[in-house]
């Protein structure tokens, strides 16, 4: 039923068993990517049961179920809201993301997501939006380059880099994927090639789909459209989106602040269920490389 070529779905079973799915309950797959996630809510409903699925990615379409019961939107899970708004569904029993990009992005070299591959400087997750990784690139002032390597690909030496892109982007414009590699082989550590350049890639990608800003937008709409005792279950992959993740279901915001009330209980409208991320095993991790690095946190609405 899913497309596991388009993406092997990481701690599936964790992630459908956290929810506790009601057979009549209605769900949310905001990240939709194959289905393989969807495709395991969708066994344990019933003919009354609903999933409503969004991915931004025009190609996720393609993996769309033929099922009464499901419906599918080509949109970012920020405007989440929206959409129930749309179909009258006010609140909703449980929601899944599973963050990050997909097999699929990585290994279609024309999408521009991999340094292993030469290919236009895209790293869109949008098709259709007009930023792109070579307009960061090629655009964005020394300090702001700055910003973006050193926030989201957290490198000690961003503004030696993005000093660097700025002075060859002066004699030629940087367009591929190889031309970045190149330009950057300078800063790579010793024993470290892959790493660094995951990073370098990493926080291109984050800006221009404005990944971090998504993901505050869907958690802040997350306890508005949660049922009570309803609940919400993350899969990150980085240590900047397991943070927020952490921290908005510890404390209900993103600076970690602990407001509490007369008692000293920490005001909050989710419930962390896991203190500690769930991470694949050595089994999963044999068969499925890429979700190594995956942590799984559970919240429940209070």
């Amino acid at each position: 039923m899913s497309n596991f070529d388009y993406h092997i779905p990481a701690l599936l079973n964790q992630t459908i068993d956290a929810l506790q799915v009601k057979p009549d309950g209605v769900y949310i797959d905001a990240t939709f990517g194959g289905g393989g996630h969807s495709a395991e809510i969708l066994k344990r409903l019933d003919k009354k049961g609903r999933l409503v699925a969004f991915d931004q990615d025009s190609d996720a379409l393609n993996n769309a179920f033929d099922d009464k019961r499901f419906v599918l939107f080509h949109a970012n899970f920020r405007f989440i809201r929206n959409f129930l708004e749309y179909l009258k569904i006010d609140e909703v029993d449980g929601i899944i993301a599973d963050l990050g990009i997909s097999t699929h992005h990585i290994d279609i070299p024309e999408r521009g997501f991999s340094f292993r591959f030469d290919a236009p400087l895209d790293m869109r997750m949008n098709t259709k939006q007009n930023i792109d990784a070579k307009y960061v690139v090629n655009n964005y002032q020394a300090d702001d380059l700055k910003k973006v390597l050193k926030n989201y690909g957290e490198l000690q030496n961003a503004h030696l880099i993005a000093n660097a892109i700025v002075q060859n982007r002066k004699k030629e414009s940087i367009n591929s994927t190889f031309q970045l590699v190149e330009l950057v082989k300078n800063f790579i550590p010793k024993n470290a090639e892959h790493k660094f350049l995951a990073k370098i890639f990493q926080a291109f990608r984050i800006e221009v789909n404005q990944e971090i800003e998504n993901l505050k937008e869907f958690l802040m709409n997350v306890p508005q459209i949660l049922k009570n005792k309803g609940r919400v279950a993350i899969i990150s992959y980085h240590s900047l989106e397991d943070k927020l993740v952490k921290s908005f279901f510890k404390t209900g915001n993103f600076e970690n602040d602990r407001n509490t009330d007369l008692y000293g209980n920490v005001i909050r409208k989710l419930n962390p269920i896991n203190n500690k991320a769930i991470v694949p095993d050595e089994n999963e991790i044999l068969n499925n490389n890429r979700a190594r690095s995956a942590k799984l946190r559970i919240a429940q609405k209070v």
